[in-house]
C-alpha cells in the first residue's frame, strides 16, 4: 500500500476559517482527550472558533499556514511577535494542529518552517511554542531542537494544568529541519 499523498502548504485566507475551525475542534478533541475533561471538549464549538479564525486570519499581525489536501485543509499552523513577558524570544509559534490521520508525516514540521520562515522574514530571528506539558508534541519539539525554557500552570474548564515552553534562540537551528520527518 502505497503512503498517502504529502499535503501542500500555503498560507491561510479568510475563506479558510471554517476549514481551520474544525481542524481545531476536532484535533483537540483528539489530542488532549486523556489531558483536558470531556466536558470541556465537548463544549468546544466550531461557530465559536470559526468567528476566531475569521479575526486570527485577516490579522496583519499573524500569519497561518494550512495544510492542503485533495481541496481539505487538513492542519494549520499560526504564529507572530512573542506575546509573552520572554525577552530573549522574539517570534512565537502561537499553534500547530493536525488532524490525527495526517500526523507522524513531516506535515507538522512543514508547518512549523512554513511559521519560523515568516519570522525570520519579519526579522524577528527566535521563537517560543507554549505546549501542554502532557501533550506528545512535546517530543517533537525537543528533537527539532527546542530547549525547555519555562513552565507555567493554567486552568482549562475544571482542571489545572501545566505548560511549558520550548524556545530556539536562532531559528536557523530549527530550519535546518527542513525536509526532514522527526516523528515524535
Amino acid at each position: 500500500m502505497s503512503e498517502p499523498a504529502n499535503p501542500g502548504i500555503r498560507r491561510a485566507i479568510a475563506g479558510d476559517a471554517a476549514a481551520i475551525a474544525r481542524v481545531h475542534v476536532d484535533t483537540w478533541r483528539t489530542t488532549y482527550r486523556d489531558i483536558v475533561s470531556e466536558e470541556y471538549l465537548a463544549k468546544l464549538s466550531y461557530e465559536e472558533r470559526e468567528s476566531l479564525w475569521r479575526r486570527v486570519v485577516t490579522d496583519p499581525k499573524q500569519f497561518t499556514f494550512v495544510a492542503e489536501e485533495a481541496g481539505r485543509i487538513v492542519g494549520f499552523a499560526n504564529g507572530g511577535r512573542n506575546r509573552g513577558s520572554e525577552a530573549e524570544y522574539s517570534g512565537e509559534l502561537y499553534a500547530v494542529y493536525l488532524l490525527e490521520a495526517h500526523q507522524q508525516r513531516g506535515v507538522g514540521l512543514r508547518l512549523t518552517v512554513a511559521v519560523a520562515q515568516e519570522l525570520m522574514k519579519t526579522s524577528m530571528r527566535s521563537m517560543i511554542v507554549w505546549v501542554l506539558k502532557d501533550n506528545p508534541a512535546c517530543g517533537f519539539y525537543r528533537k527539532l531542537g527546542g530547549k525547555q525554557v519555562g513552565s507555567k500552570v493554567m486552568v482549562l474548564g475544571d482542571r489545572t494544568l501545566e505548560e511549558i515552553a520550548f524556545g530556539w534562540t536562532d531559528i536557523r537551528d530549527l530550519l535546518r529541519f527542513e525536509g526532514e520527518r522527526p516523528h515524535a
